[in-house]
């Protein structure tokens, strides 16, 4: 008789703690930085954003998976997060729309989960311990031998894993008639960010990380966008420097997340590794300038150096973490660049935000008239 597989899974924490639920989605181990989500919705698009690439998400609302999934309903080609940490991870699902249940794309995705873990106690945990590795088993039962695997998992700061998410070839989106031309980086890029452009009517070329930028510049872009994305922004010297080179062209910039992130490096301007990040759907930020508030959706580990923004006279700060005070949004002052560090295009979450991209527009049209 075949063996039957193990009803228990296990939870390790990097600091020791152990936590036993039940197994979800595929039978098997897993590794990465545990990080939470407050969203109450869209889980889906949290599974493919491509910047949890390396992380084991705490999904802190109650029931996931309880509406299914469904093919549109996703920021990339697969599912990117390296684990699931749930409370009530749903077999069973009530949408008409939907394809299948979250088990069996879990299953298909090859991703290890598991069920029946109290998120909000680990939420509160991670909050007062911070980010740390963990590692996720449902076929491996000695604990100790887990902790030597857990002991050997690199840790998130120093890690470049931006090049492994991007795009493996040049493609392009949109109108090729189009007046207005945007060239894109994909550091991890979000397919509604690439939506948010087109539907304003740029035709959009997406670069791999590590395109040269005189291959880019062979497009003759009316401005640039650098994407969001995963892992430690400072390795990535190969991006600061083409981000370098487009400052110099005095084009519109645009960067969100991990690309504002690049525009702060590339002016000097260090990042660091946040004691636990900013990740869900409700967090308020203001606009410095207008002096509006608005709703963001966020998700990212690493954040701006405050201290040095505020003694660098070429830059100033467009918004703010209503929070923490943290930095959300930078400018130049002698370009037309600009950078928020939340996600405007927002899937799931609100759309307070999407005048940003207008905002793009406006100085491609200005530079262009």
């Amino acid at each position: 008789m075949a063996e039957q597989p193990s009803q228990q899974a296990i939870l390790i924490l990097e600091n020791g703690n152990v936590f036993y639920g039940k197994p979800f989605g595929k039978r098997g181990t897993t590794t990465g930085e545990i990080c939470f989500n407050t969203g109450m919705t869209g889980y889906q698009e949290v599974f493919t954003d491509p910047s949890y690439y390396g992380q084991v998400v705490i999904m802190n609302t109650v029931h996931v998976g309880n509406y299914g999934t469904i093919e549109d309903e996703v920021e990339s080609d697969s599912v990117k997060v390296k684990g699931i940490i749930g409370r009530n991870l749903e077999m069973q699902y009530s949408r008409f729309a939907s394809n299948e249940s979250m088990q069996e794309y879990f299953e298909r995705q090859h991703i290890v989960a598991i069920d029946g873990i109290d998120t909000r106690a680990l939420v509160i945990h991670i909050r007062e311990a911070g980010a740390m590795n963990c590692i996720i088993s449902s076929d491996i039962d000695d604990v100790e031998t887990l902790k030597k695997m857990l002991s050997e998992v690199p840790s998130m700061s120093g890690l470049e894993l931006a090049s492994v998410v991007s795009t493996p070839h040049t493609y392009d989106l949109g109108d090729p008639s189009s007046e207005t031309k945007v060239a894109v980086l994909d550091y991890g890029i979000k397919k509604n960010i690439l939506n948010c452009l087109v539907e304003r009517g740029a035709y959009v070329k997406v670069f791999n990380a590590k395109t040269p930028f005189e291959e880019i510049e062979k497009f003759n872009p009316n401005g640039y966008f650098v994407s969001n994305g995963p892992g430690d922004p400072e390795p990535m010297e190969y991006a600061i420097d083409t981000v370098k080179k487009i400052l110099n062209k005095k084009k519109p910039f645009f960067g969100i997340c991990l690309g504002q992130q690049l525009l702060a490096l590339a002016n000097d301007i260090p990042t660091f590794k946040m004691h636990h990040g900013h990740r869900g759907l409700n967090h308020p930020v203001k606009n410095i300038l207008t002096g509006k508030c608005e709703i963001t959706t966020q998700n990212h580990g690493f954040g701006v150096d405050a201290d040095a923004v505020s003694k660098n006279k070429n830059i100033t700060i467009t918004h703010r973490n209503l929070n923490d005070d943290s930095i959300e949004g930078i400018k130049l002052n002698d370009r037309p660049a600009f950078s928020v560090q939340y996600h405007p295009e927002s899937t799931p979450g609100p759309h307070d935000s999407r005048y940003l991209f207008d905002e793009f527009f406006r100085l491609m049209e200005a530079q262009k008239n």
